[in-house]
């Protein structure tokens, strides 16, 4: 079993957008990350500590200009926080073992799969392409990854 840790040498190497997202509680502009609009088959990983977070197949187009998904691929690598900044009232969602902010969640995601929707900052989050899944030490989450 893997142990995923908050790791230093991975947060100085973070660029200066990852490093305000992730350590600094930023957010990117709407429509402006890199993974927004990415369809390819995979899991996505916090930038700080490598724990898995999202799969593509819970992904969704939600319209709000961040990458968005139904649910975290396990639950306990996801916490929740009050956020009360902004004048507005949300629930922010940080990596568990990373402690990176990766974005909000809300109530108003899809219906028929929980409801919920995590939108995510593509600067917290590094894509694994399912091809390469296996090599990097995340085969287990395979089967939650849909067929190419």
């Amino acid at each position: 079993m893997t142990t995923y840790r908050r790791d230093p040498d991975a947060i100085a190497a973070l660029t200066d957008e990852q490093f305000w997202v992730t350590q600094e509680n930023g957010t990117e502009r709407p429509g402006s990350g890199k993974l927004l609009k990415n369809k390819e088959p995979g899991i996505y990983v916090d930038v700080v500590s490598g724990e898995p977070l999202f799969a593509s197949s819970d992904k969704y187009e939600s319209g709000c200009g961040w990458p968005s998904f139904t649910k975290p691929i396990i639950s306990e690598h996801v916490s929740e926080h009050h956020d009360s900044t902004h004048g507005m009232v949300r629930v922010e969602v940080r990596s568990k073992h990373g402690d990176s902010h990766l974005g909000h969640v809300f109530p108003d995601g899809p219906t028929d799969r929980g409801g919920l929707r995590y939108c995510i900052n593509s600067a917290s989050l590094r894509f694994v392409h399912r091809d390469d899944m296996e090599a990097e030490g995340y085969g287990s989450y395979l089967a939650q990854v849909e067929e190419v």
